[in-house]
């Protein structure tokens, strides 16, 4: 049994994550043609202005949906082959036998077994995953650098392997979805960014999305506070910053109530066919940055209660930021949630991540908008 929005439970469960330390978020839940959009909290802390549910927001790694839609669309009129080894279309980039071994499949499900290059972009950053050696320096020294996607890639194909092409688990790795954008611009002779909103945002007629054209947020939006695990006390505000250290797979701007449009036209195979959706929904494991292992598929990953249907959607962090955006297979039950802090846990004497109040009011906001 489905159960309804309920207005004044999610209004409590909102409250409760601002209530918990976070700064502010605010988000929307959709049933059907019932629509709840809620707000609490702050979106700059030096002046008290309030959230608002409509706020513009950089939503991170929920970008690599709509990346996957494109390079799928490209697939489906025969440009690009799924199970086309990558080092056919670009080997330069991927040399030699690993682009022979690499799909594009495997860098869109994470399984190329190529490694994360921001820990060598960011040079604070180069213990990561052990957290307690790393530091937020380079986070502010790299504030308006304009990386080159290249360069990137090469970070990443010239690190340690983190596991064989297409072995499982697979490692989420950002140089996939770099990769992915330079082959959108082989295959399309345009710019990512525009076939991208050309064919995925407008397609879903998203009025509030789209690619930042320089360091600011156009719109209405919130700062965003980077904690950096407990290192930067007070959290500081990076919600000015050049995205090219992500390029086209993280950078998009959207709304709540984009992000639950457009899942909502991609679950109903209005953005690739429903055979296209069906590989997207074809799932491995891969262990995420914060090192659980998951489910993903093509760039879509599921989540699922107990007794309740499965949801299809993605998260997403930038320093300061972050969104998570689900939907119910049939459609019918949505909900987006943004927020303005990042890495709020501190960490413990091992260098553990602990637990933190925001994570239990956050769960307690998800349960409550995804299952009444």
């Amino acid at each position: 049994m489905q159960n309804p929005l309920d207005p004044s439970a999610l209004d409590a469960a909102i409250e409760n994550v601002h209530r918990a330390g976070l700064p502010g978020l605010f988000a929307e839940v959709r049933d059907g043609d019932q629509v709840w959009r809620g707000a609490a909290g702050t979106a700059d802390v030096a002046t008290g202005r309030p959230v608002t549910a409509g706020m513009r927001h950089r939503v991170g790694s929920i970008t690599k949906t709509f990346t996957a839609a494109a390079v799928l669309q490209l697939v489906e009129s025969g440009r690009i082959g799924l199970d086309t080894p990558i080092g056919h279309y670009l080997p330069k980039l991927v040399p030699g036998e690993r682009g022979a071994a690499i799909t594009v499949r495997m860098l869109i499900n994470h399984t190329s077994g190529l490694a994360e290059y921001l820990p060598y972009a960011y040079p604070s950053l180069k213990a990561y995953p052990a957290l307690a050696d790393t530091g937020p320096q380079s986070l502010d020294d790299h504030r308006f650098t304009r990386f080159d996607p290249t360069e990137l890639i090469e970070m990443g194909v010239t690190a340690p392997a983190v596991g064989a092409p297409g072995g499982t688990p697979g490692v989420y790795s950002n140089t996939n979805y770099l990769l992915l954008v330079q082959l959108l611009e082989q295959a399309t002779g345009t710019t990512a960014e525009r076939y991208i909103t050309r064919n995925v945002i407008e397609r879903a007629g998203l009025r509030d999305t789209e690619f930042p054209a320089g360091p600011y947020v156009n719109g209405p939006h919130s700062q965003l506070y980077e904690a950096w695990f407990g290192m930067i006390d007070p959290p500081r505000d990076y919600s000015v910053y050049d995205m090219s250290w992500v390029g086209p797979s993280a950078s998009l701007i959207s709304t709540v109530s984009d992000l639950n449009r457009f899942y909502g036209l991609l679950l109903a195979g209005e953005i690739v066919s429903p055979a296209s959706l069906a590989q997207m929904q074809c799932t491995v494991p891969v262990v995420s940055q914060e090192q659980k292992t998951i489910d993903y598929g093509l760039g879509l990953h599921p989540m699922e209660g107990p007794g309740q249907g499965t949801f299809w959607g993605h998260g997403g962090t930038v320093w300061g930021g972050g969104a998570l955006a689900m939907t119910r297979a049939d459609g019918k039950r949505q909900m987006a949630v943004a927020v303005n802090m990042q890495r709020w846990n501190r960490l413990d004497s091992s260098g553990k991540p602990q637990p933190h109040a925001i994570d239990v009011a956050l769960a307690a906001l998800y349960r409550v908008a995804m299952y009444g």
